[in-house]
């Protein structure tokens, strides 16, 4: 049989037995939790940072190329305008009467002016003419047969191109040189002939 300490330590559920933690160190937990924090911090300030910046890059662009749209619809009137003047024969203006001149005078003025407005809004004028042809700048419409000339020169101007800050409104439609030197040997040749 059972002795009676045997049985009444059988028959107490009551017996609580104490789990044993191990000793965390406080200053170990809130290092961690600083170091945790810590680098929370610098990531967000890093996020903003790279959100104001990208932020004040996309306020310049809109600046700068908002008009854009508008600016291209006001080279077609440009072009217009140049057109007209071309049409009219030399003749026209030395021997025309009084309303033919100031005409003449007023489209020549309207297009000055347009020009004037859109080179004060950033819209400047491709230089082609003479340029190695850069399909980023350049529209080839056709080409011409010059051995005299470097190959891939562009050597006529068929329709003025336009950019705004670095982006290109209209390329320059122009004729490019064929059958000349390459434009390494032809910018040589040019040196040497200086």
């Amino acid at each position: 049989m059972m002795s009676d300490e045997n049985a009444s330590q059988d028959d107490n559920p009551e017996i609580e037995i104490e789990a044993v933690e191990p000793e965390i160190d406080p200053t170990l937990a809130l290092r961690a939790e600083n170091a945790e924090l810590k680098d929370r911090v610098l990531r967000t300030v890093a996020e903003m940072e790279n959100l104001r910046k990208r932020t004040e890059r996309e306020v310049a662009d809109t600046r700068s190329y908002a008009i854009a749209g508008f600016a291209r619809d006001m080279l077609s009137a440009t072009d217009a305008l140049s057109r007209a003047l071309m049409v009219l024969p030399a003749e026209a203006r030395e021997t025309g009467d009084a309303t033919t001149k100031s005409l003449i005078d007023g489209i020549e003025m309207t297009e000055r002016e347009m020009q004037r407005l859109l080179a004060k809004h950033g819209v400047k004028p491709i230089e082609a003419e003479g340029q190695k042809f850069d399909p980023h700048k350049h529209q080839a419409m056709f080409e011409v047969p010059d051995p005299t000339r470097p190959e891939g020169t562009v050597v006529q101007v068929v329709q003025a191109g336009f950019a705004i800050g670095d982006r290109v409104l209209r390329p320059a439609m122009v004729g490019v040189a064929k059958g000349g030197p390459s434009h390494a040997e032809g910018a040589e040749a040019i040196d040497k002939s200086v």
